[in-house]
Protein backbone atom coordinates (compact mmCIF):
# COMPACT_ATOMS: atom_id res chain seq x y z
CA UNK A 1 0.00 0.00 0.00
CA UNK A 2 2.81 2.40 0.82
CA UNK A 3 4.50 1.87 -2.56
CA UNK A 4 1.15 2.21 -4.32
CA UNK A 5 0.54 5.52 -2.55
CA UNK A 6 3.96 6.81 -3.62
CA UNK A 7 3.29 5.85 -7.25
CA UNK A 8 -0.15 7.46 -7.18
CA UNK A 9 1.38 10.74 -5.99
CA UNK A 10 3.81 10.65 -8.91
CA UNK A 11 0.99 10.03 -11.37
CA UNK A 12 -1.03 12.84 -9.77
CA UNK A 13 1.85 15.28 -10.27
CA UNK A 14 2.10 14.29 -13.93
CA UNK A 15 -1.66 14.72 -14.36
CA UNK A 16 -1.54 18.17 -12.73
CA UNK A 17 1.32 19.08 -15.07
CA UNK A 18 -0.69 17.94 -18.11
CA UNK A 19 -3.67 19.94 -16.85
CA UNK A 20 -1.48 23.01 -16.41
CA UNK A 21 -0.24 22.67 -20.00
CA UNK A 22 -3.84 22.38 -21.23
CA UNK A 23 -4.83 25.51 -19.33
CA UNK A 24 -1.76 27.30 -20.70
CA UNK A 25 -2.79 26.39 -24.27
CA UNK A 26 -6.29 27.76 -23.66
CA UNK A 27 -4.81 30.88 -22.10
CA UNK A 28 -2.48 31.43 -25.03
CA UNK A 29 -5.17 30.95 -27.67
CA UNK A 30 -7.41 33.42 -25.90
CA UNK A 31 -11.12 33.49 -25.46
CA UNK A 32 -12.48 35.18 -28.57
CA UNK A 33 -16.22 35.49 -28.38
CA UNK A 34 -18.65 35.00 -31.20
CA UNK A 35 -20.14 38.31 -32.16
CA UNK A 36 -23.92 38.27 -32.21
CA UNK A 37 -25.87 41.00 -33.94
CA UNK A 38 -27.52 43.01 -31.20
CA UNK A 39 -30.13 44.42 -33.54
CA UNK A 40 -31.09 43.92 -37.13
CA UNK A 41 -30.03 46.73 -39.48
CA UNK A 42 -32.76 49.12 -40.56
CA UNK A 43 -33.57 50.19 -44.11
CA UNK A 44 -35.19 53.57 -44.72
CA UNK A 45 -37.93 53.73 -47.39
CA UNK A 46 -39.43 56.94 -48.71
CA UNK A 47 -43.23 56.90 -48.76
CA UNK A 48 -45.59 58.64 -51.19
CA UNK A 49 -46.02 61.66 -48.92
CA UNK A 50 -42.32 62.12 -48.49
CA UNK A 51 -42.30 60.42 -45.10
CA UNK A 52 -39.65 57.95 -44.10
CA UNK A 53 -40.71 54.42 -43.29
CA UNK A 54 -38.24 52.36 -41.31
CA UNK A 55 -38.27 48.72 -42.23
CA UNK A 56 -36.03 46.17 -40.52
CA UNK A 57 -33.82 44.36 -42.93
CA UNK A 58 -33.23 40.63 -42.85
CA UNK A 59 -31.15 39.63 -39.82
CA UNK A 60 -27.48 39.05 -40.44
CA UNK A 61 -26.32 35.63 -39.22
CA UNK A 62 -23.62 35.63 -36.58
CA UNK A 63 -20.19 34.74 -37.89
CA UNK A 64 -19.01 31.23 -37.06
CA UNK A 65 -16.69 30.62 -34.15
CA UNK A 66 -13.12 30.75 -35.41
CA UNK A 67 -10.80 27.77 -35.21
CA UNK A 68 -8.56 29.17 -32.45
CA UNK A 69 -11.59 29.73 -30.22
CA UNK A 70 -12.71 26.14 -30.68
CA UNK A 71 -9.21 24.91 -29.94
CA UNK A 72 -9.00 27.08 -26.84
CA UNK A 73 -12.28 25.73 -25.51
CA UNK A 74 -11.26 22.13 -26.19
CA UNK A 75 -7.93 22.70 -24.45
CA UNK A 76 -9.71 24.19 -21.46
CA UNK A 77 -12.17 21.29 -21.20
CA UNK A 78 -9.31 18.81 -21.55
CA UNK A 79 -7.41 20.62 -18.77
CA UNK A 80 -10.41 20.44 -16.45
CA UNK A 81 -10.72 16.71 -17.16
CA UNK A 82 -7.02 16.21 -16.46
CA UNK A 83 -7.39 18.15 -13.20
CA UNK A 84 -10.27 15.90 -12.15
CA UNK A 85 -8.19 12.80 -12.94
CA UNK A 86 -5.27 14.25 -10.98
CA UNK A 87 -7.56 14.92 -8.01
CA UNK A 88 -8.81 11.33 -8.06
CA UNK A 89 -5.23 10.03 -8.13
CA UNK A 90 -4.39 12.47 -5.33
CA UNK A 91 -7.29 11.18 -3.22
CA UNK A 92 -6.34 7.56 -3.91
CA UNK A 93 -2.78 8.29 -2.77
CA UNK A 94 -4.08 9.68 0.53
CA UNK A 95 -6.45 6.75 1.08
CA UNK A 96 -3.77 4.14 0.40
CA UNK A 97 -1.30 6.03 2.61
CA UNK A 98 -3.84 6.00 5.43
CA UNK A 99 -4.53 2.28 4.95
CA UNK A 100 -0.83 1.50 4.96
CA UNK A 101 -0.29 3.53 8.14
CA UNK A 102 -3.54 2.32 9.78
CA UNK A 103 -4.38 5.92 10.74
CA UNK A 104 -5.48 9.19 9.21
CA UNK A 105 -2.75 10.39 6.79
CA UNK A 106 -1.90 13.59 8.67
CA UNK A 107 0.96 12.45 10.89
CA UNK A 108 3.81 14.42 9.34
CA UNK A 109 4.61 17.34 7.07
CA UNK A 110 4.51 15.27 3.88
CA UNK A 111 1.06 13.90 4.58
CA UNK A 112 -0.24 17.27 5.76
CA UNK A 113 0.81 19.02 2.55
CA UNK A 114 -0.74 16.27 0.42
CA UNK A 115 -4.04 16.65 2.27
CA UNK A 116 -4.11 20.45 2.18
CA UNK A 117 -3.44 20.50 -1.56
CA UNK A 118 -6.15 17.92 -2.19
CA UNK A 119 -8.69 20.03 -0.29
CA UNK A 120 -7.66 23.04 -2.37
CA UNK A 121 -8.09 21.31 -5.73
CA UNK A 122 -11.35 19.64 -4.66
CA UNK A 123 -12.76 23.04 -3.65
CA UNK A 124 -11.66 24.43 -7.03
CA UNK A 125 -13.49 21.69 -8.92
CA UNK A 126 -16.68 22.28 -6.90
CA UNK A 127 -16.57 26.03 -7.57
CA UNK A 128 -15.80 25.44 -11.25
CA UNK A 129 -18.81 23.13 -11.54
CA UNK A 130 -20.99 25.96 -10.19
CA UNK A 131 -19.27 28.80 -12.11
CA UNK A 132 -17.70 27.49 -15.36
CA UNK A 133 -16.61 31.01 -16.37
CA UNK A 134 -13.82 30.81 -13.78
CA UNK A 135 -12.00 28.13 -15.79
CA UNK A 136 -9.17 30.53 -16.70
CA UNK A 137 -8.05 30.43 -13.06
CA UNK A 138 -7.16 26.79 -13.64
CA UNK A 139 -3.75 27.73 -15.03
CA UNK A 140 -2.71 29.33 -11.75
CA UNK A 141 -4.39 26.70 -9.56
CA UNK A 142 -2.68 23.78 -11.32
CA UNK A 143 0.64 25.64 -11.18
CA UNK A 144 0.27 25.83 -7.39
CA UNK A 145 -0.64 22.13 -7.29
CA UNK A 146 2.40 21.10 -9.30
CA UNK A 147 4.76 23.15 -7.13
CA UNK A 148 3.39 22.08 -3.76
CA UNK A 149 2.72 18.41 -4.48
CA UNK A 150 6.09 18.02 -6.21
CA UNK A 151 7.79 19.71 -3.23
CA UNK A 152 6.03 17.29 -0.90
CA UNK A 153 7.14 14.29 -2.97
CA UNK A 154 10.72 15.39 -3.64
CA UNK A 155 11.64 17.24 -0.45
CA UNK A 156 9.24 16.36 2.36
CA UNK A 157 8.72 12.64 1.77
CA UNK A 158 9.24 10.34 4.76
CA UNK A 159 8.45 6.63 5.16
CA UNK A 160 5.35 5.65 7.10
CA UNK A 161 5.92 5.62 10.86
CA UNK A 162 3.51 5.30 13.82
CA UNK A 163 2.12 8.45 15.38
CA UNK A 164 4.09 9.97 18.21
CA UNK A 165 2.35 9.31 21.56
CA UNK A 166 1.15 12.92 21.91
CA UNK A 167 -0.94 12.55 18.74
CA UNK A 168 -2.76 9.39 19.84
CA UNK A 169 -5.98 11.14 20.78
CA UNK A 170 -9.43 11.69 19.31
CA UNK A 171 -8.48 15.38 19.27
CA UNK A 172 -6.02 14.48 16.52
CA UNK A 173 -8.93 13.94 14.12
CA UNK A 174 -10.93 16.93 15.37
CA UNK A 175 -8.12 19.49 15.42
CA UNK A 176 -6.08 18.38 12.43
CA UNK A 177 -9.04 17.72 10.11
CA UNK A 178 -10.39 21.24 10.63
CA UNK A 179 -7.00 22.92 10.32
CA UNK A 180 -6.32 20.94 7.13
CA UNK A 181 -9.71 21.81 5.65
CA UNK A 182 -9.40 25.52 6.44
CA UNK A 183 -5.83 25.63 5.11
CA UNK A 184 -6.94 23.98 1.86
CA UNK A 185 -9.65 26.61 1.35
CA UNK A 186 -7.18 29.37 2.17
CA UNK A 187 -4.82 27.89 -0.43
CA UNK A 188 -7.55 28.00 -3.07
CA UNK A 189 -8.62 31.46 -1.92
CA UNK A 190 -5.11 32.81 -2.48
CA UNK A 191 -5.41 32.07 -6.23
CA UNK A 192 -8.34 34.44 -7.01
CA UNK A 193 -6.84 36.93 -4.54
CA UNK A 194 -3.64 37.20 -6.58
CA UNK A 195 -5.71 37.05 -9.77
CA UNK A 196 -7.80 40.00 -8.58
CA UNK A 197 -4.74 42.11 -7.79
CA UNK A 198 -3.34 41.51 -11.29
CA UNK A 199 -6.68 41.89 -13.09
CA UNK A 200 -7.57 45.03 -11.15
CA UNK A 201 -4.29 46.60 -12.19
CA UNK A 202 -4.85 45.55 -15.80
CA UNK A 203 -8.34 47.07 -15.84
CA UNK A 204 -6.83 50.32 -14.57
CA UNK A 205 -4.49 50.48 -17.54
CA UNK A 206 -1.33 48.85 -16.23
CA UNK A 207 0.32 46.90 -19.05
CA UNK A 208 3.57 45.78 -17.42
CA UNK A 209 4.37 42.39 -15.93
CA UNK A 210 2.60 40.76 -14.07
CA UNK A 211 -0.58 42.65 -14.91
CA UNK A 212 -0.52 41.46 -18.52
CA UNK A 213 -0.91 37.88 -17.24
CA UNK A 214 -4.43 38.83 -16.16
CA UNK A 215 -5.56 39.89 -19.64
CA UNK A 216 -7.77 36.83 -20.08
CA UNK A 217 -8.83 36.32 -16.47
CA UNK A 218 -12.45 36.92 -15.41
CA UNK A 219 -13.38 40.43 -14.30
CA UNK A 220 -11.76 41.86 -11.19
CA UNK A 221 -15.06 42.29 -9.35
CA UNK A 222 -15.95 38.61 -9.71
CA UNK A 223 -12.50 37.48 -8.56
CA UNK A 224 -12.72 39.74 -5.53
CA UNK A 225 -16.14 38.38 -4.56
CA UNK A 226 -14.86 34.81 -4.88
CA UNK A 227 -11.86 35.66 -2.69
CA UNK A 228 -14.10 37.06 0.02
CA UNK A 229 -16.56 34.16 -0.14
CA UNK A 230 -13.84 31.54 0.28
CA UNK A 231 -12.18 33.33 3.18
CA UNK A 232 -15.47 34.07 4.94
CA UNK A 233 -16.26 30.34 4.68
CA UNK A 234 -12.84 29.11 5.88
CA UNK A 235 -12.21 31.59 8.70
CA UNK A 236 -14.78 30.21 11.21
CA UNK A 237 -13.46 26.69 10.57
CA UNK A 238 -9.91 27.89 11.17
CA UNK A 239 -11.05 29.61 14.37
CA UNK A 240 -12.63 26.39 15.61
CA UNK A 241 -9.44 24.49 14.76
CA UNK A 242 -7.33 26.88 16.86
CA UNK A 243 -9.77 26.57 19.78
CA UNK A 244 -9.78 22.77 19.47
CA UNK A 245 -5.99 22.80 19.47
CA UNK A 246 -5.98 24.81 22.71
CA UNK A 247 -8.37 22.33 24.35
CA UNK A 248 -6.17 19.43 23.18
CA UNK A 249 -3.06 21.20 24.52
CA UNK A 250 -4.72 21.59 27.90
CA UNK A 251 -5.49 17.86 27.98
CA UNK A 252 -2.06 16.76 26.69
CA UNK A 253 0.35 19.30 28.22
CA UNK A 254 -1.59 20.87 31.05
CA UNK A 255 -1.87 24.32 29.46
CA UNK A 256 -4.05 25.62 26.61
CA UNK A 257 -1.52 28.04 25.14
CA UNK A 258 2.23 28.31 25.53
CA UNK A 259 3.41 30.43 22.57
CA UNK A 260 5.01 27.42 20.91
CA UNK A 261 6.28 28.47 17.43
CA UNK A 262 3.40 26.77 15.64
CA UNK A 263 0.86 28.21 18.08
CA UNK A 264 2.37 31.66 17.61
CA UNK A 265 2.17 31.49 13.82
CA UNK A 266 -1.36 30.10 13.95
CA UNK A 267 -2.28 33.14 16.02
CA UNK A 268 -0.56 35.43 13.51
CA UNK A 269 -2.50 33.81 10.67
CA UNK A 270 -5.75 34.22 12.60
CA UNK A 271 -5.07 37.92 13.23
CA UNK A 272 -4.18 38.61 9.59
CA UNK A 273 -7.26 36.82 8.23
CA UNK A 274 -9.47 38.56 10.79
CA UNK A 275 -7.93 41.83 9.64
CA UNK A 276 -8.72 40.95 6.03
CA UNK A 277 -12.38 40.22 6.76
CA UNK A 278 -12.68 43.40 8.84
CA UNK A 279 -11.03 45.48 6.10
CA UNK A 280 -13.26 43.88 3.46
CA UNK A 281 -16.35 44.86 5.48
CA UNK A 282 -15.15 48.44 5.93
CA UNK A 283 -16.36 50.68 3.06
CA UNK A 284 -13.49 53.14 3.43
CA UNK A 285 -10.86 50.44 2.79
CA UNK A 286 -10.09 49.84 -0.87
CA UNK A 287 -10.65 46.30 -2.11
CA UNK A 288 -7.09 45.88 -3.35
CA UNK A 289 -5.72 46.89 0.07
CA UNK A 290 -7.97 44.37 1.81
CA UNK A 291 -7.03 41.65 -0.68
CA UNK A 292 -3.34 42.16 0.03
CA UNK A 293 -4.12 41.12 3.61
CA UNK A 294 -5.60 37.85 2.30
CA UNK A 295 -2.39 37.19 0.35
CA UNK A 296 -0.26 37.98 3.40
CA UNK A 297 -2.47 35.65 5.43
CA UNK A 298 -1.67 32.76 3.12
CA UNK A 299 2.04 33.56 3.35
CA UNK A 300 1.76 33.18 7.13
CA UNK A 301 0.04 29.80 6.57
CA UNK A 302 2.97 28.72 4.38
CA UNK A 303 5.39 29.92 7.06
CA UNK A 304 3.55 27.88 9.67
CA UNK A 305 3.52 24.85 7.40
CA UNK A 306 7.09 24.93 6.07
CA UNK A 307 9.17 27.45 7.98
CA UNK A 308 8.15 26.48 11.51
CA UNK A 309 8.65 22.76 10.83
CA UNK A 310 12.05 23.29 9.21
CA UNK A 311 13.63 26.11 11.19
CA UNK A 312 12.07 25.90 14.66
CA UNK A 313 11.78 23.27 17.37
CA UNK A 314 8.78 22.99 19.64
CA UNK A 315 6.07 20.75 20.98
CA UNK A 316 4.52 20.66 17.49
CA UNK A 317 7.67 19.41 15.75
CA UNK A 318 6.07 16.47 13.97
CA UNK A 319 7.28 17.28 10.47
CA UNK A 320 9.20 14.05 10.18
CA UNK A 321 12.23 15.73 8.56
CA UNK A 322 15.70 14.98 9.83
Amino acid sequence: MSALSDNLVTFAILAYLIAMIGHAVEYALGNARTRVASAAPVRELVGAGGGVIKEPAAPVPAPPVDRSTRRARLAGLFAVGATAVAALLHLAALVTRGLAADRMPWGNMYEFVLTVTFIGVAAWLVVLWKVPSLRKLGLFLTLVMVLLVATAELVLYVPIVPLVPALNSYWFVIHVSTIVFASGIFLFGAVPAVGFLMRNGYEKGKRSFPYTLAKRLPGAAGLERLTFTLHAFAFPIFTFAVIAGAIWAEAAWGRPWGWDPKETWAFISWVVYAGYLHARATPSVRRNVATWLAVIGFLTVLMNLFGVNIFFTGLHSYGGLD
